[in-house]
């Protein structure tokens, strides 16, 4: 069993910058791969972004890609998304996962996962 805890969500201005952060317990950690995904109420889970567990291969989803960055410390059993210029578009629950048989991308950026967080808000204001 896995539990993620995501911290980090709040209230931003257009432009700016938020760190959020997921903590991971359970067995494993190192070998699994961590995503990131928001979703807005009334739409579907969207990719965001995601790490494999050496943390040398990173995928991100075209309209974040160059404003955010994902990372992690398998020390710690962290994953966190840094999150800069900052756009209303951006507004939405953001939900840590973690998928632990090295799933292909497009896998993964459909949302087949295995575990999942219970998000936490983020809110870009105009």
């Amino acid at each position: 069993q896995v539990q993620l805890v995501e911290s980090g969500g709040g209230l931003v201005q257009a432009g700016g910058s938020l760190r959020l952060s997921c903590a991971a317990s359970g067995r494993t950690f190192s070998s699994d791969t961590m995503g990131w995904f928001r979703q807005v109420p009334g739409k579907e889970r969207e990719f965001v972004a995601a790490i494999r567990g050496s943390g040398d291969v990173t995928h991100y989803a075209d309209s974040v890609k160059g404003r955010f960055t994902i990372s992690r410390d398998n020390a710690k059993k962290t994953v966190d998304l840094q999150m800069n210029s900052l756009k209303p578009e951006d507004t939405a629950v953001y939900y840590c996962s973690v998928d632990k048989f090295y799933r292909p991308l497009a896998s993964l950026t459909r949302g087949v996962m295995d575990y999942w967080g219970k998000g936490t808000l983020v809110t870009v204001s105009s």
